[in-house]
């Protein structure tokens, strides 16, 4: 019944909408949580029936299409800076094996995204004294990931502002460094870009 449903053209459409909506929620307002999208989304919608939610990699699929419809200039710039950014960021913090993942990667950040870093070490006191050395404050939370289908985990999260872009470090055992953590959306292992893997990625969009 559910699989019939599901391919029924009416749910389809529905859905279709309510990722629409979402996308540009997430884009013009800066919201950064998939479901809370959605549920927003489907409350303009007057769509109060969960079987209708899209699934978040069609929220994000949206995303994509309502950058490239609607903000292709102001969403290239955007990602080109915090690109920069996350550049600075990674030579600032190389020591502990610095890696970037999210939505500065992935190409589908905006002027709200935070620059989004793993770093690897044993010893995450490192980490912070390196940014009490430079002056530098920050916040501390945490954050749970999964590491494979069975084992989630929660990390230590430390952020902070450099000239107004938010950077958000996920501090993780050097041991695991060669295992990325799954991603929320696809359930696969996240993508992630060392310093070198971002230069080349920024001069191949310079030559284009």
């Amino acid at each position: 019944m559910a699989s019939r449903r599901g391919n029924d053209p009416h749910v389809q459409e529905t859905r279709r909408r309510i990722a629409l909506e979402a996308a540009r929620l997430m884009s013009e307002s800066g919201l950064r949580d998939y479901g809370h999208a959605k549920q927003k989304a489907a409350t303009r919608l007057g769509v109060f029936d969960e079987a209708s939610l899209p699934k978040n990699s069609e929220v994000e699929d949206a995303l994509r299409e309502h950058q490239r419809l609607f903000q292709r200039s102001a969403h290239t710039r955007s990602v080109k800076q915090l690109r920069e950014v996350a550049r600075e960021a990674m030579r600032f913090l190389a020591r502990h094996e610095p890696r970037l993942v999210g939505a500065v990667l992935e190409g589908t950040a905006d002027e709200h995204s935070a620059v989004c870093l793993h770093l690897y070490s044993d010893q995450h006191a490192d980490v912070i004294a390196q940014l009490r050395e430079s002056g530098i404050p920050y916040e501390e939370r945490s954050r749970r990931l999964r590491l494979d289908r069975d084992t989630a985990q929660d990390f230590t999260v430390l952020q902070f502002s450099a000239d107004g872009t938010p950077i958000d470090l996920t501090l993780l055992p050097y041991d695991i460094l060669r295992q990325a953590p799954l991603d929320r959306i696809s359930e696969k292992p996240m993508q992630r870009a060392t310093a070198a893997a971002l230069d080349l990625l920024i001069k191949l969009e310079d030559r284009a």
